[in-house]
């Protein structure tokens, strides 16, 4: 059996990869038994451990509006965190997947495809690209440019002005775990629709709203995902 180190293992969705995974063997140590920003902490955990693939979900993402504030832990969990994972990798020779995000696109016309221009569409997406930079160096690697929600909308309303290609986080675990033996850049979403669509298929009660300009300047207007690359893969 073939064994998977996933960091962020109390997120969100690295629980969905463990609730999902029927052929693995899935490690997702603490962060005191392994420390991304620390990369002794990492080697270490590795060595003692023979891992076939390093799945780097452990992020600070949400709130997004919060990396503008928490300017240091942006770019050290998401940038040099990353660096420290892609460089541990690259030693031991491990097939590292690196959980990346809609929102290194522009976010502006939508139907973005994995060789587009990035202009991430704010901070965190800035954080998630610096990201990226270490795993594009190192080429045993896929990365995986997700656009995904939690299996219920929590919020009370959504906005039916902006554009995107939400996809259960369920979902986007089960398409992450066949494509583990892919290389190179892989988008990941669900049909491109109103953010309002997608959330009243899992809340019957959410209410509409509209885009206000500080929405606007956070989120863009469309950040739906060209995903031919990942259909053609499944046909």
């Amino acid at each position: 059996m073939k064994k998977i180190l996933i960091s962020g293992g109390d997120g969100k969705f690295s629980k969905a990869l463990i609730k999902i995974n029927k052929k693995y063997k899935i490690l997702t140590p603490n962060k005191r038994q392994m420390n991304i920003l620390s990369r002794k902490s990492i080697s270490n955990f590795i060595s003692k451990n023979k891992i076939d693939y390093f799945i780097h979900a452990a992020a600070f993402s949400t709130p997004m509006s919060q990396h503008k504030i928490e300017i240091n832990k942006s770019i050290e969990t998401n940038i040099i965190g990353s660096a420290n994972v892609a460089l541990c990798c690259l030693n031991k020779n491990i097939k590292l997947i690196y959980i990346s995000t809609n929102f290194v696109y522009p976010g502006k016309k939508g139907n973005h495809k994995e060789n587009d221009y990035l202009m991430p569409v704010n901070e965190y997406g800035w954080s998630k690209l610096g990201g990226e930079c270490a795993m594009h160096i190192y080429k045993n690697t896929l990365i995986l440019r997700i656009c995904m929600n939690d299996d219920y909308f929590p919020h009370k309303s959504a906005f039916t002005d902006y554009l995107t290609s939400f996809l259960k986080k369920t979902e986007a675990a089960k398409i992450t775990l066949k494509l583990l033996d892919k290389k190179g850049v892989i988008n990941i979403g669900g049909e491109k629709q109103s953010a309002y669509d997608f959330a009243k298929k899992l809340n019957t009660k959410v209410k509409k709203n509209k885009l206000k300009k500080k929405d606007k300047k956070l989120l863009g207007k469309d950040t739906s995902l060209n995903i031919k690359k990942l259909k053609k893969i499944f046909k």
